[in-house]
């Protein structure tokens, strides 16, 4: 049975988790009201840093419970009961910028703890921690996180990051938020109706006011103002920041207007103001004036053991995602060779000329620097991972009997992946992933080869543990690649009896030396000049505030001359 007549649809994380799998969901069970705003001011959203230098770093908060222009005190101290006091000043904040407030606090010493807090009137905000980055150091610890959906369970990886003995700085790769709202069948919606989590505002979120509003109930959670408060955050935006599956120019979840209606308006109006609830919402440094707001590109220098690359995928440039329901027939049949060569046609790209430029100049300037480790802040998975020959795993008779066995729309699902990835040439399994955009990986793979760089590249986006060593066209190894799971969205989605889907994918593909889609967690990484350890840590349930944290399993690279990357 090959299945390679006809592909009738497009394949998705969300499609295929309800064709396979029973929806059991009452509209009103465990239903919750948002709560009521506290009375008069208060700082109920927490205190937040990120963007960590040298001699200054980034701090947050919002000033709730207010209707006018307001001033709020910052503190800086090296002491908790703040007798010590380094830095403070004043930041008047207003309706124009949803009263947050945030303050680039210069003139720190490097590789210090602080502890720092905010002031309004007689309300003293909760004490945040934060630290600058070092001249020197033999020692980096990062937490990578991704893909926090809060309806669908406690964020209680953030609570075992906000409980770590040392951390340097949380590297969070996208998804920070979600933009789907509460109905039955809306993503995360099980769990979110029997947890009382339910999304704020209850419908897909749009407008300014709407991204403002999630934005907000994400910071009253209380692991993530724990998690937030422990350290500084070094963050780029993925999708969900605005909606699922974005490129430059519109989005898989976005509807423009059309002569049959407004639809959910202009791209360019619902891109404009969820960037801006970001820019307002994050401990992020805002853009140097002439940048765009997508323009999240920057770079963090630990001393000379490591340099953080934050890149953009998403907005600047990205070309419009492929998909596979759009393979031509001819004579009744797919036309792959087509559909193979529109995926590699060189000017799809996901970077831009000028993020072009200013990465390489980063990987050059870091290695003739003599730092020790490049490691790249990528939100997509950038190995080359072909989906699962279900023929090859079962055998063809098994296929066959499990495709008369299930309903017509999962039959049809099913039907397409074996007619895509059961093939001698298999088609990669997520398009908007690098996989989607060969041409700019084989740019990339150039790029760091001729810097020599030492290269980690820390993935999210997958809700999927991996441990990847990759390779250019050519087969020479290039990198690693470490890819984190989701804090709290779901991470196996596709159910099907005997199929270990990670661990398939790991097996039949090269590049993939380990996965699972079985946890909740983060990456840990640890760099020291001769090696870095890359931990999987998993929490055991999103469903209970009582969990455990444990370490899944371990990766190690040597710090080895020559500069490609691989683990041992």
């Amino acid at each position: 049975m090959t299945g390679k007549e006809g592909l009738p649809m497009r394949i998705t994380r969300r499609r295929t988790l309800l064709a396979m799998t029973t929806l059991t969901a009452a509209t009103g069970l465990g239903a919750t009201t948002p709560p009521a705003a506290p009375k008069g001011p208060g700082f109920e959203h927490g205190v937040a840093s990120g963007d960590p230098l040298t001699d200054r770093v980034i701090l947050w908060t919002r000033l709730s419970g207010v209707d006018a222009p307001s001033d709020v005190q910052w503190q800086v101290a090296h002491d908790d009961a703040f007798t010590q006091i380094v830095a403070q000043g004043h930041f008047g904040t207003d309706t124009g910028r949803d009263y947050t407030v945030k303050v680039d606090v210069a003139g720190l010493t490097p590789a210090t703890d602080y502890v720092y807090r905010f002031r309004y009137g007689q309300v003293v905000s909760p004490t945040g921690r934060t630290r600058t980055l070092a001249l020197q150091t033999d020692k980096v610890v990062l937490a990578a996180v991704s893909c926090s959906l809060h309806s669908n369970g406690y964020f209680n990886a953030y609570r075992a990051i906000a409980d770590l003995d040392h951390i340097d700085a949380v590297v969070h790769l996208g998804d920070y938020i979600y933009e789907y709202g509460a109905g039955l069948t809306d993503y995360g919606m099980g769990n979110g109706r029997l947890l009382g989590r339910i999304p704020e505002p209850p419908h897909e979120i749009v407008t300014l006011s709407d991204y403002r509003t999630r934005h907000a109930q994400y910071k009253r959670d209380e692991d993530l103002q724990a998690a937030h408060a422990r350290a500084p955050w070094i963050c780029v935006f993925d999708d969900h920041e605005i909606c699922n599956n974005p490129w430059k120019d519109g989005a898989e979840n976005h509807t423009p207007p059309s002569k049959d209606g407004p639809g959910e308006g202009e791209w360019s109006v619902r891109k404009a103001v969820a960037l801006k609830a970001y820019r307002e919402w994050m401990p992020i440094r805002d853009p140097a004036p002439g940048k765009l707001s997508e323009a999240i590109y920057r770079s963090f220098r630990f001393g000379n053991l490591a340099e953080l690359i934050m890149i953009e995928t998403r907005l600047l440039a990205r070309s419009k995602q492929l998909d596979f329901s759009d393979l031509k027939m001819v004579d009744g049949r797919p036309d792959f060779d087509a559909f193979r060569t529109q995926l590699n046609d060189p000017q799809r790209e996901l970077f831009g000329a000028e993020q072009r430029i200013w990465l390489n100049t980063t990987l050059q300037t870091s290695v003739r620097d003599g730092v020790r480790w490049q490691v790249l802040g990528n939100q997509v998975i950038m190995a080359k991972i072909a989906g699962p020959d279900l023929i090859k795993r079962f055998g063809p008779e098994t296929v066959a009997s499990l495709m008369a066995s299930l309903p017509d729309s999962a039959r049809s699902q099913l039907q397409t992946m074996i007619g895509l990835f059961s093939r001698p040439d298999p088609f990669p399994l997520n398009l908007d992933a690098w996989d989607g955009y060969p041409a700019e990986r084989e740019r990339f793979y150039a790029m760091t080869k001729a810097a020599g760089a030492r290269t980690i590249v820390l993935s999210g986006d997958s809700h999927t543990a991996w441990a990847n060593e990759l390779h250019d066209a050519a087969g020479n190894q290039v990198a690693v690649e470490l890819g984190v799971t989701a804090i709290t969205s779901p991470t196996r989605w596709l159910e099907l009896p005997g199929l270990d889907l990670a661990q398939t994918l790991a097996d039949q593909n090269e590049e993939v030396v380990a996965a699972d889609d079985t946890n909740n967690g983060f990456v840990l990484v640890t760099l020291t000049p001769d090696e870095m350890i890359g931990e999987w840590k998993s929490v055991d349930t999103i469903t209970s505030r009582q969990f455990r944290c444990t370490t899944q399993q371990r990766f190690v690279v040597k710090a080895s001359e020559g500069g490609a990357t691989r683990f041992v």
